[in-house]
C-alpha cells in the first residue's frame, strides 16, 4: 500500500469510510466535492490524489486560487469569550500568582487541550 501524507493533499483533512456499495469512499473533509472511490481503503486514497491534482489543474486553468485548508490560513489575534465573573476572578488570581498575563494565562489553558500544539512549535 503506497503510504499518503497530509502533504499529498496540501494539509487537508482526508476522511475514508466503507459505504454502502461496498467500496472504499475518499474525500478531503473540508472540500467534500472533491472525493474518489476504490476497492480498498489505499486505492481510494490513491484516487482522491489523482482527482485533487485535477481540480488543482482546473483551479489554475481558470485563473482561481487554489483553496488553503483551515489548518494552514494563518490565525492570530484576539477573540472575546463571555465568561462568568467567578471564572474571571478565578484565572486573574492564577495569572496573579503565575506572574503572567491573563491572556498569556487563558492562552496557556487553551493549548494544552488540543492534542496537536501540546508541543511548542515554534
Amino acid at each position: 500500500m503506497k503510504k499518503h501524507n497530509h502533504d499529498d493533499f496540501d494539509g487537508f483533512m482526508v476522511n475514508v469510510f466503507f459505504d454502502e456499495d461496498g467500496d472504499y469512499l475518499a474525500h478531503l473533509v473540508e472540500l467534500p466535492n472533491v472525493s474518489a472511490f476504490g476497492p480498498t481503503p489505499a486505492k481510494a486514497l490513491d484516487e482522491l490524489k489523482t482527482a485533487w491534482e485535477l481540480m488543482k489543474e482546473c483551479y489554475q486553468e481558470d485563473g482561481e486560487p487554489i483553496p488553503k485548508p483551515p489548518s494552514r490560513v494563518g490565525y492570530e489575534g484576539p477573540f472575546n469569550v463571555p465568561i462568568d465573573e467567578q471564572l474571571y476572578h478565578a484565572l486573574a488570581d492564577e495569572a496573579s500568582k503565575a506572574e503572567m498575563s491573563l491572556y498569556a494565562l487563558v492562552a496557556q489553558k487553551l493549548k494544552s487541550t488540543i492534542p496537536t500544539l501540546k508541543k511548542d512549535r515554534r
